[in-house]
């Protein structure tokens, strides 16, 4: 057995844990014994009550050696996503890859939030044009496709590798999207494209604060999903002016944002003119998360 830890006195998957746990503690990543239950749980494919349930059950060497590599991967910061393959999103299992952002649990509440807005716009089960800036895993437009069949969703990236794991995600989940590459709202403005929905979670982090990030997240997940140009704003100062030239008449347009960007974002939204209402929406800590307007 090739390892880097010494597992010759591991038996059982109780010390196996420990063993793991307190290596991952050296190693100062955030929540070691819990990382240390996944990585066990991942190698065998259990969920957490077989896992805890099995406590005194012995071990098998192929077992440590898969769990050696898993802790020297996380040792150098690698996320835990990456690392198994997969994230999930909105009770769905997303694959995921270096290359695409990692969902977050905050993204559900842009989803919520469009299709609350919806709903309320439009009462009857309409075949909506909606589209999704910026793909990533595609949980975005594959949650909005999936919950809401009766739209025709449209996403764009400007990454190709993006754009191949959304693609994946699609047809797995089973998700009817049209995938289009390019940047940011250009392919639908030169197709001359209206839509009802838009619906965005662009790079918003200031191009400084990039550099600031922890390591999993700066070393691993890809920039040009990050860097939001000198402010963060970037993106949403295109999407913003374009909007006179995508919305429908009635439309909604929702925007994930960063920590104390709402503001900014809700007044670059007013100013195209273009929207009737433009409201704020935190997330579960409070944070203002989601910058959200209809047009009627």
């Amino acid at each position: 057995m090739h390892t880097q830890l010494d597992w010759s006195d591991v038996t059982t998957i109780r010390e196996a844990l420990l063993r793991a746990s307190s290596f991952l503690r050296e190693k100062g990543t955030k929540d070691p014994l819990f990382e240390a239950e996944l990585m066990i749980r991942h190698c065998l494919d259990w969920d957490r009550t077989r896992f805890l349930m099995a406590m005194t059950d012995s071990i098998d060497a192929e077992t440590l050696e898969k769990l050696d590599g898993l802790c020297v991967r996380r040792a150098n910061n690698e996320p835990l996503q990456y690392m198994f393959g997969e994230q999930e999103f909105y009770g769905r299992p997303f694959t995921v890859r270096p290359g695409v952002l990692i969902p977050r649990p905050e993204t559900e509440i842009l989803v919520e939030q469009v299709m609350a807005a919806a709903a309320k716009l439009w009462p009857e089960r309409e075949e909506l044009a909606v589209v999704d800036i910026g793909t990533g895993s595609g949980a975005i437009c594959i949650t909005l496709a999936l919950e809401k069949p009766q739209w025709r969703v449209t996403t764009v990236d400007l990454s190709p590798e993006a754009t191949a794991i959304a693609r994946e995600n699609a047809s797995r989940l089973g998700a009817d999207v049209r995938f289009l590459q390019g940047d940011l709202v250009q392919p639908l403005l030169e197709a001359g494209e209206k839509v009802d929905i838009l619906v965005s979670n662009p790079p918003y982090i200031p191009s400084r604060d990039v550099e600031e990030l922890d390591d999993e997240v700066r070393v691993h997940e890809p920039r040009l999903a990050l860097d939001g140009g000198e402010d963060g704003l970037d993106c949403y100062r295109r999407l913003c002016e374009a909007l006179p030239n995508l919305l429908k008449e009635r439309a909604v347009v929702a925007f994930e944002v960063g920590i104390y960007q709402a503001g900014d974002v809700a007044a670059l939204m007013r100013a195209s003119g273009v929207m009737d209402e433009v409201e704020i929406v935190p997330d579960l800590a409070g944070i203002e998360r989601v910058v959200i307007g209809v047009r009627r």
